[in-house]
């Protein structure tokens, strides 16, 4: 049995007319919105208060940066503004407690690597040296000519 798979999921189904419904949504909010300034407000005060509600539900509805909506970037910026930061580096003079901290930890560090370098080496042993010993005891001379 064959089963369809679907094709371009990342794309959304136009619904109403040419508009999807998230675009639809934001058109529609931001038209109610306007009509009720127009209701309650004088010509001039209606449009300057209309002009950036509109202008905002186009760029929600249409408006993509590198290939993102424009309320995930709104979502993205919010979080960074909000969010802590992560400093990684600031620079500034030591203190001399600094100093002596630095320096302890720089002779453990270096004794530390100094017990790891005498670990890895071979010990000699009495049953190794006579091993070392046998075997050079018993090689063949070397012929002379």
């Amino acid at each position: 049995m064959e089963y369809h798979v679907p094709q371009f999921i990342e794309v959304e189904d136009k619904i109403i007319g040419p508009l999807t419904l998230r675009q639809f949504i934001y058109i529609a909010g931001a038209t109610g919105l306007c009509v009720t300034f127009f209701a309650y407000f004088s010509f001039i005060f209606a449009v300057l208060f209309s002009l950036p509600v509109a202008a905002f539900a186009a760029a929600l509805a249409f408006y993509r940066v590198n290939g993102k909506s424009f309320i995930e970037m709104l979502e993205a910026g919010f979080n960074y503004y909000v969010g802590a930061k992560l400093f990684l580096w600031k620079h500034h003079e030591p203190m001399q407690s600094e100093k002596n901290v630095t320096a302890a930890a720089a002779a453990a560090v270096e004794a530390e690597a100094a017990l790891k370098k005498a670990a890895h080496t071979p010990r000699l042993t009495r049953g190794r040296l006579s091993d070392l010993a046998w075997s050079l005891d018993v090689t063949t001379p070397h012929k002379e000519s």
